[in-house]
């Protein structure tokens, strides 16, 4: 082998290990919206049983759940048993769709600051609770610029009247700047 296609083969592993660890790999999990903001945070919508083994193989942690058990089929209801049964840390914190609260926030801020550098996966359903927490933990915890972390929450989903009040309250309770809807 010559030492130019010893390079093109180095080149393609290089390449290879570099969208390994990029978003591409992210598609390969197959959960509904699933974003990852920073090596140790990323937030989706409904976990699988199948999805436990992948988020464990690449480092997941922890996994914090932010809506009611009462959603899905039987195999999901127990999706906090096969999380443990893996040696996952799996917190629930029933978050209200109608009526999140400063309280939920403060639960979810302990939770996380309990573990700084937990590899942590935020959901709910359909990551619109998850990614509302998300930006939120970004913006005051790990000072994130409110842009790039609003970016990514209106990337999944525009947030409603609620969840911006929502939003705009935990903000101000902070003294942070409030963001504008849409």
């Amino acid at each position: 082998m010559s030492l130019t296609e010893a390079f093109v083969k180095l080149q393609a592993l290089l390449l290879v290990a570099a969208l390994s660890n990029s978003s591409w790999a992210d598609e390969a999990l197959d959960i509904v919206n699933y974003r990852q903001y920073t090596a140790n945070l990323a937030s989706s919508g409904q976990l699988q049983k199948s999805h436990l083994q992948k988020l464990q193989s690449q480092g997941v942690q922890r996994i914090v759940y932010l809506a009611y058990r009462a959603h899905g089929d039987a195999d999901n209801l127990s999706i906090d048993q096969h999380a443990t049964d893996l040696g996952l840390q799996y917190v629930h914190i029933p978050v209200p769709w109608q009526s999140p609260s400063i309280s939920d926030y403060r639960t979810f801020a302990a939770v996380m600051s309990s573990q700084t550098s937990a590899n942590t996966l935020v959901h709910c359903q359909l990551n619109y609770r998850a990614s509302a927490f998300s930006f939120l933990y970004r913006v005051l915890v790990l000072k994130t610029p409110v842009n790039e972390a609003l970016l990514d929450l209106t990337g999944v989903w525009q947030p409603n009247e609620t969840w911006w009040n929502f939003i705009n309250t935990v903000l101000q309770e902070h003294n942070q700047p409030l963001v504008q809807p849409g």
